[in-house]
């Protein structure tokens, strides 16, 4: 066989490889379907059961930081789900348990390079960052930063001493005074 041939072949074969899945969930409507199919590390994904009872569901995979909560109607839930950033490239087993049934699929992580980004573009996932800064702890001031010193004003002590260094420069200032009005004679 020639090269064309060859490649002609191998490229059918791949593509019937790639449908198989696909042609097996239509074929009983129910399975789960990860969105992207072959994610990196860290990264989103978008979950899909079909074939479920009722209108909420549990997505369960070691891939996952945690479990998925999935929701919709018509036997079809929605959710999405981040995978461990310490996930190692491989296929993984994805369950869906909703309504007393139970639905499966796949996941297949592979390694992640460092020009891949954690954002998908995958309508409706929003990638897990901040979007907000976290509100620190004050350290040591945190006490003094919880009283409002604007509306406290000064208290006893610091009155007194306030009044105390007032007088002392009235007294300075009179004393500077006269001494310039006596040295100017």
């Amino acid at each position: 066989m020639g090269s064309i041939p060859l490649t002609l072949c191998t490229g059918l074969l791949a593509c019937a490889a790639g449908l198989a899945p696909a042609a097996a969930l239509a074929a009983d409507g129910q399975g789960v379907t990860v969105t992207p199919a072959s994610p990196p590390a860290g990264s989103v994904v978008a979950l899909r059961a079909s074939g479920c009872s009722g209108t909420t569901g549990t997505a369960v995979s070691t891939a996952f930081v945690t479990d998925a909560r999935l929701a919709g109607t018509g036997g079809d839930l929605t959710g999405q789900a981040q995978v461990r950033s310490t996930a190692g490239a491989g296929t993984y087993t994805v369950q869906v348990s909703c309504g007393g049934s139970a639905v499966t699929g796949s996941v297949t992580v592979v390694p992640q390079t460092s020009s891949q980004s954690f954002r998908q573009d995958v309508p409706g996932v929003v990638p897990a960052s901040p979007f907000a800064p976290v509100h620190a702890g004050g350290g040591g001031t945190a006490p003094l930063a919880s009283v409002d010193a604007r509306s406290a004003g000064p208290d006893t002590a610091q009155a007194v001493t306030g009044l105390l260094l007032a007088a002392f420069a009235v007294v300075a200032v009179g004393l500077l005074s006269a001494r310039r009005r006596q040295g100017a004679r």
